[in-house]
This record gives C-alpha cells, sequence and structure tokens, in this order.
C-alpha cells in the first residue's frame, strides 16, 4: 500500500515542548512517577541549562511513550525510548528503497539475507554499540535535497503474533530544529506474514541559505524512528544524514 503522511496541525509556538536533554551527562532521575507526569507536562524549551529533557525522563524512568508525546518532540531524543526487547512481535526489516517519486532513480538499496534471522540483542548492551546497532548513517548526493518527493519501500515480517495497528512515526531536524514531521500508518498484519510498505514523503522546502547550511554540516540532519502497535512503542531507530557528491 502506498500512503502520505497524515497531516498534523503545527503546536502553538508559544508552547513548545522540549525533547532533548540540555545536556549529555547527568545523575539518575530520582523522581517518582507522579513528578515525572507533572514533569512531561510543565517543561518548556525555555527550561535552564542541567534540567532534564522530556526524552531523557523518559529514557531514564522507561516511561511508556504513547504517539501524541512523540508527536510533540522537538528536538532528537536522548538515547532510545524503548529497549530492543519491546519488539515482542518480531517485526523484522528485510529491504529497503528510497527513489525519487518523480523520476523513479532508485537512490539508496539495500536487502538482507532472506535466510537470516532476526538477531538477538540483550538490553544491557554497552550504549555505544546499542547506537551503532540502531542508527543508520545515510550519505546521499547534494541533489538530493531539491528533489521535491521521494517514495520509500520498505518489506518486512512479523512472528507469531497478529500486528494490529502498525504506525510509524518519523520526526526529523536540523541542528536541534525540527524539520520535518511524518506519520503513517500501516494497519494490521496477520502473524507470520511479509509485508510491503511504500510511502510517500514531501520534502521539505529549504532556502539556498539552509541548504547551503545543511551541505556544510555532515550528519547535522538526523531523524528518530518511532514504530507503534496501538499505542505501545516497540521499536525506536536513528539515522543520520550527509549530502555530498562522491
Amino acid at each position: 500500500r502506498i500512503q502520505r503522511p497524515e497531516q498534523r496541525r503545527r503546536p502553538n509556538p508559544g508552547r513548545t515542548n522540549v525533547v532533548g536533554g540540555l545536556q549529555r551527562e547527568r545523575k539518575p532521575s530520582t523522581m517518582g512517577s507522579d513528578q515525572v507526569a507533572e514533569r512531561l507536562s510543565s517543561l518548556t524549551v525555555g527550561d535552564s541549562p542541567g534540567t532534564p529533557g522530556v526524552s531523557t525522563l523518559l529514557h531514564q524512568r522507561r516511561e511508556p511513550v504513547l504517539p501524541e508525546q512523540a508527536l510533540r518532540l522537538t528536538r532528537p531524543t536522548d538515547g532510545f525510548l524503548c529497549p530492543l526487547s519491546a519488539n515482542k512481535y518480531k517485526i523484522d526489516f528485510k529491504e529497503f528503497e528510497i527513489k525519487d517519486y518523480d523520476s523513479g532513480e532508485s537512490l539508496f538499496h539495500v536487502k538482507r539475507d532472506p535466510e537470516a534471522a532476526l538477531p538477538t540483542v540483550p538490553d544491557d548492551i554497552d550504549p555505544a554499540m546499542e547506537a551503532a546497532v540502531r542508527t543508520v548513517r545515510y550519505t546521499f548526493p547534494t541533489s538530493f535535497l531539491g528533489r521535491k518527493t521521494i517514495r520509500t519501500a520498505l518489506v518486512f515480517s512479523v512472528g507469531p503474533e497478529p500486528v494490529p495497528n502498525f504506525r510509524m512515526i518519523e520526526r526529523h531536524y536540523f541542528k536541534d530544529e525540527l524539520v520535518r514531521s511524518y506519520d503513517f500508518n500501516f494497519g494490521f498484519c496477520i502473524p507470520m506474514s511479509v509485508n510491503s510498505w511504500e510511502a510517500i514523503y514531501d520534502m521539505p522546502e529549504l532556502t539556498k541559505e539552509r541548504e547551503e547550511e545543511i551541505l556544510a554540516s555532515s550528519f547535522e540532519m538526523r531523524s528518530d524512528s518511532f514504530y507503534y502497535v496501538g499505542d505501545t512503542l516497540v521499536m525506536h531507530n536513528k539515522a543520520e544524514y550527509q549530502y555530498k557528491d562522491l
């Protein structure tokens, strides 16, 4: 199936919520769950340096992250908001391709060995190793930024349990500033099935100055991809992008 992202109303700029933490090294939070909930509802971008951001609090407490919270994030998250073991439906990505929507030109294509099994990774994996496993780095030609629309095709399998209301929310940022948000719904996946999911992305319009800044800033363009089954976050991956002609 082919989908365009759902249109979401932009948040009121006077009530923007913080997403990432404001510093990298922190002591573990000792807040109770009621305090965390209050903190999540009250944090703003103007919080002072050293104050944990929303994503940091959720990561430290392993609080469930609802789709509505993911859609309010305005900076990349600190770490990953669910453990690898959250993928209890055994969703496994087999093949992924990015094409220019108008010309059909293939811009990126990766395909796993069809016989390769879904790897088992412990929850106590070293953070540096976890980031390597769950983060993809893309290098696209500079002309990529001038494309109006791209189409992605994802092939994935699911395990023995049915997967109701499979959904992906993807947030794209440049230097901690939200550039674009996408929200796709796949729907229901039958057990032990292999599925194809095509999505159409309308690319953000960039000024000449912003485009030049992105070209000069390797891997400062980033994204968080959140995969939900119903309201349960089951996968969270990251990507970083640079644009250069090889």
